[in-house]
């Protein structure tokens, strides 16, 4: 049996979600290709705004269940980024200059909305070229589809005849989910007027579902006009759905929130003749309150926070993990992830197969995991970076070659990139937080106790043999420490000023001997 076999037999009965997912698809193409060649997957993109975390996280988890499905099957794939750019422009963003220039088109479609950055022919255009330099930046294998370009070119032509052709239906799958005021005005399509270019929200009347000739009232008089090229789009469940009919898509992920709107969706996608794609629904990332992230609100991290504090492997990990787990989305959640990423990267190669495809890093990297290793945490470089303060990469360095014989940025590129994450870490989020407190009396004694163990040891003392004296003077009863924990926690606020900290045997051999006594002299003082 081929590694490729021994694959694809492992991934057949691997529990991790990718897998799980791209089953479905195999499933739901038991017999082969479809018609069109090819399985389809499709994220959607609202241009209204500039692209956040969300994007990437709903790209990355898209692209790994592609990444799955190319294990289990030879069946060809695309991907397809979909902006909904003809979608009218419902309010100025907080975010964006020339806010009355926005002001004066809104409700018009966001590719006829001038673009307040002046650098695109539209307001569309801009956010657009920003998605796909987005997508770009992170290595993403997308096809980029404007809903704009299609309607106008006649793409979704023969899928909005058949919208018309089953509008009842589609009305009796909608009114029932609305308020009824709004049923009183709801409309499946929406036609751009004719007079003022703006997206109309007005019912209208089916004249003939062949020629897509509507009927609607456009401030004050009737008009009857073409959906056809771009005369009208559809309400968004509509259109979600519409689309999933024209293009053919088989696998589309979505957020817990739109549960509701992926249920509407799937049924006005049947009613039209179409099956609705395969995919399933996310949880959403709270902040540090617990509370939903909103754009609006401000809460939450940003990606390019995170990408200021954490390398990208990092993020995706983060993203990995436990997809319908709601987790919090805060600086905080950096320094775990990234050191959680660099232990499951340094179990993979040791694992067996089947453990391997459970491992986050093996879909991060799509089983092709770079080479190099870390030779101490992200978490012991912040301790490090606490105590030395305002300090240089270089200065970083020079305490790492103490304690990595030959370790330069050239040898350790990941750990160069690391110390530039961890430095702006520190003086961002960590420094303002650090506060030494003075040792008690028997904290004191201890502390005394380690500084004259310390003393005694050579100034190349390993690691090991430096935790070995700390748990011993933890332990010792003389001491008074009712647990081995007090004892640590007494080091990191004494010492570090943190309730938390390293393995106190590798950061004391990592800051150096005689450093350390420094430290612990400071203490004692206070």
């Amino acid at each position: 049996m081929t590694v490729a076999d021994s694959l694809r037999t492992a991934a057949t009965a691997s529990k991790a979600w990718p897998y799980e997912e791209a089953r479905k698809l195999l499933k739901r193409y038991a017999h082969g290709a479809p018609d069109k060649g090819h399985i389809l997957f499709e994220t959607g993109y609202g241009p209204s705004g500039l692209p956040h975390i969300g994007t990437f996280n709903e790209v990355l988890r898209t692209t790994m269940v592609r990444n799955a499905f190319h294990a289990l099957s030879d069946i060809p794939t695309r991907l397809v980024a979909f902006s909904d750019d003809m979608d009218g422009l419902r309010k100025v963003p907080d975010n964006v200059p020339n806010q009355a220039l926005l002001s004066a088109h809104l409700g018009k479609p966001l590719t006829q909305v001038p673009d307040p950055f002046e650098k695109f022919e539209s307001f569309a255009h801009h956010n657009n070229a920003m998605l796909r330099d987005f997508l770009d930046r992170f290595g993403f294998d997308y096809e980029f589809v404007s809903a704009t370009e299609q309607y106008r070119a006649g793409a979704f032509d023969d899928a909005l005849r058949q919208v018309l052709r089953c509008y009842q239906a589609i009305m009796d799958i909608m009114l029932p989910t609305l308020r009824k005021e709004r049923q009183a005005t709801y409309s499946p399509v929406l036609p751009i007027s004719p007079k003022s270019g703006i997206v109309l929200q007005v019912p209208v009347e089916v004249i003939d579902a062949q020629a897509g000739i509507v009927r609607f009232e456009d401030d004050g008089d009737i008009i009857e006009q073409s959906i056809l090229g771009g005369g009208a789009k559809l309400q968004w469940k509509v259109d979600w759905a519409m689309r999933w009919y024209a293009l053919g898509v088989d696998y589309e992920m979505a957020g817990k929130d739109l549960i509701d709107s992926v249920t509407q969706s799937s049924k006005i996608c049947r009613a039209l003749g179409g099956r609705p794609p395969e995919g399933f629904n996310y949880e959403m990332f709270l902040d540090e309150k617990g509370e939903k992230i909103s754009k609006s609100k401000g809460n939450g991290l940003s990606l390019d926070q995170w990408l200021t504090y954490g390398p990208q492997e990092s993020l995706a990990f983060y993203a990995y993990r436990e997809p319908k787990k709601a987790k919090q989305l805060h600086m905080g959640v950096i320094p775990r992830a990234v050191d959680e990423y660099w232990q499951f990267r340094g179990n993979y190669p040791r694992q067996a197969i089947e453990q391997q495809l459970g491992n986050p890093v093996h879909h991060i990297h799509d089983g092709k995991l770079p080479q190099g290793e870390l030779p101490v945490t992200f978490g012991l470089l912040l301790n490090l970076v606490g105590v030395m303060g305002d300090a240089s990469p270089g200065q970083v360095w020079g305490y790492l070659q103490n304690y990595v014989p030959g370790a330069s940025a050239e040898t350790y590129p990941e750990l160069d990139a690391l110390i530039g994450h961890a430095l702006a870490y520190h003086r961002d989020f960590v420094a303002p937080t650090l506060q030494r407190r003075a040792p008690d009396a028997h904290e004191a004694a201890a502390l005394r106790r380690l500084d004259a163990e310390l003393a005694a040891l050579p100034a190349d003392a390993s690691a090991e043999d430096i935790q070995n004296i700390v748990y011993a003077i933890g332990k010792d009863e003389a001491f008074g420490f009712a647990e081995l924990r007090d004892w640590f926690k007494a080091l990191y606020q004494t010492l570090l000023g943190a309730d938390q900290g390293p393995r106190m045997g590798s950061f004391i051999a990592l800051y150096g001997i005689a450093n350390s006594r420094k430290l612990i002299a400071e203490a004692l003082e206070n």
